[in-house]
């Protein structure tokens, strides 16, 4: 597994629902841990899922199912969708989440703001950020803006970004690529969404939000983590642009580790449909 946690029996997650803010909830996972290892400190991983920025919950039965499986102390974020609440709301509250979960790294034990699971369990050294299309987008935003800001643990060493699992990002760009040959249907029907989902944008498939390599978007070299996962799905018309993203990221002096893993024959987040398939 990527994200490891040694000296600990797994078994199935149980759950359960959080209030962060106004705007934002959370499914917290927490594996099963077996006899002797109630105080073990697990990876934890800020989830947050797909959709098109327009569609999915993480109260939906198939990302529910799929987030059980971890083996990790998973926050599985509830963010805003639009078009009643357009980009950039999602990245607002996926920001809101982040910081709530780092800041039990420096609240006190007295602190009733504290949530029992992730101050009891949480290893703060080894956090996480991912996880597909839409919310792949997410969680590379998350990683600059913590590498830019000055707000809370992230700042001061309390908490590490450990790393980002990108998968099948959804990015686009002006610049065509060889798997938009694939579907040149869905391809502008992605181009269409974004348009909807983010009205403010002038630049639309160039928006830096949708296009983190244009021209002006920040550098990848200063993303806030040690280690990437990019998998991208060789039938998804999305493919090469999470394969560009790796190369780039490869390419721009960013001292972390990162690997790729293309899946043969499949499309978009297929993972959903088989989460148990083994692929070689």
């Amino acid at each position: 597994m990527w994200i490891r946690s040694t000296g600990v029996i797994w078994g199935s997650s149980t759950s359960r629902d959080v209030v962060i803010s106004p705007n934002v909830s959370a499914r917290l996972y927490l594996p099963r841990l077996g006899d002797g290892d109630g105080d073990a400190k697990l990876p934890i991983l800020v989830y947050y899922q797909g959709g098109g920025f327009c569609i999915g919950s993480t109260f939906n039965p198939i990302f529910h199912a799929f987030t059980s499986l971890a083996t990790a102390l998973v926050v599985s974020v509830e963010y805003r969708l639009a078009p009643e609440h357009p980009v950039p709301a999602a990245y607002a509250d996926s920001w809101d989440a982040l910081a709530w979960v780092v800041s039990h790294s420096h609240l006190t034990s007295s602190s009733t703001a504290r949530d029992p699971w992730i101050a009891g369990h949480a290893d703060f050294s080894r956090l996480y950020l991912g996880e597909e299309s839409a919310g792949a987008n997410i969680a590379h935003h998350m990683a600059m803006r913590a590498a830019a800001t000055v707000e809370g643990g992230l700042a001061h060493g309390r908490a590490r970004i450990r790393g980002l699992v990108m998968v099948h990002p959804y990015f686009l760009g002006t610049d065509p690529v060889p798997s938009d040959d694939l579907s040149a249907e869905t391809r502008e029907s992605l181009a269409s969404l974004w348009r909807v989902m983010c009205p403010s944008s002038t630049a639309g498939d160039d928006d830096p939000l949708i296009n983190p390599l244009v021209d002006g978007a920040l550098a990848l070299v200063s993303l806030a983590c040690a280690r990437m996962l990019v998998c991208v799905a060789e039938g998804d018309v999305l493919c090469d642009r999470g394969r560009a993203y790796y190369d780039r990221l490869r390419a721009s002096g960013w001292p972390g580790e990162a690997e790729f893993w293309q899946a043969p024959d499949r499309g978009h987040t297929f993972h959903f449909m088989d989460p148990c398939l083994e692929m070689l």
